[in-house]
């Protein structure tokens, strides 16, 4: 079937319109469809690309990078972010070459189509005319036969009735002839110009310009379909980067090792401590049945030194917190006469209000979970910072500390050796070819590489000196938890002065507190001894002070502040600890309560050997 428009729809020349414009409108409906996909995939990809960054962390957290979960969900956000560009560069591509492309050609289109059409129009105007100009010479040749008919019957008729008449018909006759035939020729030649225009019409004018018309017809048509190839092509060029994206998120997925996390978070959190040993029962029946009098109070003093140790976390007034929640005002003046036994001396006692942060913070520890004691146990330490060696961590913690430190130093030293080797080089090439730049000018740069080195190397052989401590306490608290020989019970058991001298002897591991807060800093060891020499060595024991004397209560006083003892006059209790100048007496009643009390009150009467150890550590 032949598909020559000139041919096949010579006469359809409004329906060729109508289609071409349908044509065109379809072209102009389907760049916008093109154009509105576009803004899709780049509002898709804008969408994508504010979700990934809002769960992006915003600063690198060393706990993200520690767990392969974390791991691999950051792997997945930056295969997401991948995948946003890609559907961008996908609408920028079906902007520029499709939609920009089809616009410029829909314009170029209309005014083709409005050309052929004119055309058209011009040799279907032709035709009309040549065929009006048939009709009206047709139209005057019958009238004119028509004429020249009648006249001759009226010759005729005339003719045979008078001569003289019939004559002046006769050539009106002739003139109507005359006039026909030449109505006659007119109406042959417009015959013969209208068929010859109308052959050239049919056969010349219309195939060419339906021919026209059917090639822009064709032409549109191909530019829709390499206008779909191209949107699909720009996706398909896409697609090999997203579908490795998505590799990229099936891999990370994979890479989870949840064992791996379970065993990161021990390596992360381990405090390299001993779990807490059994608690051992503490006889009170000895101590009911002695009554309280001078001798039998003294004789306790001897008794205290095998009180049982508790362990850290279940002590109810350890000597930290007897320490840190001394009264810290000047002690009340003794009243000018003595009052009753049973009158409150609140008024004279410190003030509840004046507590100072430290006992604060001393009952928030006392009363929040171990994190917190934590917290609160660190923040006891005077300067602020935290020292260089990592003392103030648990040693595990302390152990990974120093070696993260240990890489980045050598980090940094590969660094600056690099430099210092480039400079040298380019110092010897300068030497060789003066004109190429002065040596001199780099000795400033090689001399401060090199004080940078002897720094870093210098930094480097401390932290290999603490790392090698810090190994070598892991070791020996591991080999003692081994043993069992570093016990809890098997040094409370110990009686006397050989209990003391093991303490005294302890590993610095053993001052470690069983919620994970590391007690080794040699900073607020300093600023703690001022009062207690024993703080550091006895952080986590029990273990009574030995008693120097004894003394007399001469006022009763009524202790409502934390860390002050409330006494009745006449009472005898034991010296613990000495006045140091500031006022209060550390005093104890029946091993069980302990505290300070105004010196102005009390009577003291010191043991010989105790005033001679008092007087040597006063010398000290």
């Amino acid at each position: 079937m032949s598909s020559n428009w000139g041919t096949e729809l010579w006469d359809q020349f409004d329906n060729l319109e109508k289609h071409t414009s349908w044509g065109i409108d379809f072209l102009e409906r389907y760049t916008k469809f093109v154009k509105e996909r576009a803004d899709i995939e780049l509002s898709y990809a804008k969408q994508i690309r504010s979700l990934s960054k809002k769960y992006h962390p915003k600063r690198s957290r060393e706990d993200e990078s520690r767990y392969t979960w974390c791991l691999a969900f950051a792997a997945t956000l930056r295969q997401l972010n991948e995948v946003a560009v890609q559907r961008e560069e996908l609408a920028d591509n079906l902007n520029t070459q499709i939609v920009c492309e089809l616009t410029r050609y829909t314009q170029e289109l209309k005014t083709e189509r409005k050309t052929h059409f004119q055309d058209g129009r011009r040799a279907q105007q032709h035709i009309e005319s040549s065929w009006k100009q048939l009709e009206s010479s047709k139209r005057r040749f019958e009238r004119d036969c028509k004429e020249a008919e009648r006249a001759q019957h009226v010759s005729d008729r005339i003719d045979l009735d008078n001569k003289t008449d019939g004559e002046k018909a006769r050539q009106t006759a002739q003139q109507k002839q005359q006039a026909a035939e030449e109505s006659r020729k007119d109406y042959v030649t417009s015959l013969n110009q209208f068929n010859q225009d109308q052959h050239q019409h049919y056969h010349t004018l219309v195939p060419v310009i339906y021919q026209r018309i059917q090639d822009m017809e064709e032409r549109r048509i191909e530019r829709i379909c390499d206008a779909m190839r191209l949107s699909a092509e720009a996706e398909r060029k896409v697609l090999p980067v997203v579908s490795r994206c998505l590799d990229a998120m099936m891999d990370a997925a994979e890479s989870i090792q949840p064992r791996m996390d379970t065993r990161q978070v021990v390596e992360v959190y381990k405090s390299g401590f001993d779990p807490p040993g059994d608690v051992e029962f503490e006889d009170y029946s000895a101590t009911m049945r002695r009554s309280i009098s001078e001798s039998s109070y003294l004789d306790n003093r001897t008794e205290g030194r095998r009180h049982s140790r508790k362990l850290w976390p279940f002590i109810r007034k350890n000597k930290l917190l007897t320490l840190l929640s001394s009264p810290r005002q000047p002690p009340p003046p003794p009243p000018t006469s003595p009052l009753p036994g049973g009158v409150n001396n609140s008024s004279q006692s410190p003030p509840l209000a004046s507590r100072e942060p430290i006992t604060q913070r001393l009952n928030d520890l006392m009363t929040s979970g171990s994190r917190t004691r934590k917290q609160c146990l660190r923040s006891l330490k005077r300067g602020g910072s935290s020292p260089a060696d990592c003392s103030h961590l648990p040693p595990e913690q302390r152990r990974k500390k120093l070696q993260t430190r240990i890489n980045n130093i050598n980090q940094e030293i590969q660094r600056e050796r690099e430099q210092r080797d480039a400079l040298l080089k380019m110092r010897e090439v300068y030497e060789q070819s003066p004109q190429m730049g002065d040596a001199g000018s780099l000795e400033p740069r090689l001399e401060e590489v090199k004080q940078s080195l002897q720094r870093l190397e210098d930094e480097l052989r401390r932290h290999q000196a603490w790392l090698l401590e810090a190994d070598s306490r892991l070791s020996d608290h591991s080999t003692r938890r081994q043993s069992g020989g570093c016990g809890l019970n098997s040094q409370a058991t110990t009686p006397g002065s050989s209990s003391l001298k093991q303490l005294d002897n302890r590993s610095p591991a053993s001052r470690e507190s069983p919620d994970g807060s590391y007690t080794e800093d040699h900073s607020a060891e300093l600023n703690f001894k001022s009062r207690s020499s024993e703080f550091d060595d006895e952080f986590d024991d029990e273990e009574p002070l030995p008693s120097i004397g004894t003394c007399k209560s001469l006022y009763p006083f009524q202790g409502q502040n934390e860390g002050t003892l409330s006494m009745v006059e006449g009472e005898l209790l034991s010296v613990v600890e000495e006045d140091k100048g500031d006022g209060w007496t550390r005093v104890r009643r029946n091993l069980e309560e302990e505290g300070y009390v105004p010196t102005s009150y009390i009577k003291v009467f010191l043991d010989s050997s105790a005033k001679g150890y008092v007087q040597s550590s006063r010398l000290v």
